[in-house]
């Protein structure tokens, strides 16, 4: 899908996003990250950025051939492999969803109980990748999840989503936290 919008249109907006999803507790001040492809720029957010200060100029440019500057987020190779495996992706966030990363912390898959969340994505696969192996193996296993689903998990870690447009990507992440959210709330009822 094309995008009307130049460069800088796309970087202002993806830091718009980035901020809702700390102003929504989907992030702490300087977690999770956000990216999107231009061409054969990725453009990501840097590594230990703040979300509540961060500006369209602090965006690092990565390639998609895999070439990154030192200051790029620390899953920015992940972000590329990504793009590189999915060639109709434009936008990819990250996020610390409590809720999310609570309910699948047993490693199962997440099935949403709400109408929206089976609507969308009826099976949200949990990867289990050990802390310590986390920057080594989450490219890979991170990327070939997303080629098949719209949302996925990193157990104890967060959600990854990504799309063909950058608010899409953000939906797909804030709509999941919300099933998991209506999923806890069923529990504590129950």
């Amino acid at each position: 899908m094309k995008s009307s919008m130049n460069r800088e249109q796309l970087k202002q907006q993806l830091v718009e996003h980035y901020h809702w999803l700390r102003q929504y507790g989907c992030n702490d001040s300087h977690s999770g990250n956000a990216s999107f492809r231009w061409h054969d720029e990725v453009w990501v957010t840097p590594t230990g950025c703040c979300a509540d200060t961060l500006q369209a100029d602090d965006l690092v440019k990565c390639l998609i051939d895999g070439a990154m500057e030192e200051k790029a987020s620390l899953d920015a190779a992940l972000h590329i492999q990504t793009y590189q495996q999915n060639p109709d992706a434009r936008a990819l966030f990250h996020s610390h969803n409590p809720y999310t990363v609570a309910l699948t912390l047993d490693g199962q898959d997440f099935v949403p109980v709400d109408f929206e969340g089976q609507y969308y994505f009826p099976t949200v696969p949990v990867l289990a990748i050990p802390y310590d192996e986390y920057i080594t193996h989450s490219p890979t296993a991170v990327a070939e999840a997303l080629k098949n689903h719209k949302v996925i998990v990193v157990k104890g870690h967060g959600v990854y989503s990504c799309a063909k447009t950058i608010n899409l990507a953000y939906k797909w992440n804030c709509s999941v936290e919300l099933s998991a959210k209506t999923a806890w709330l069923a529990k504590q009822i129950s």
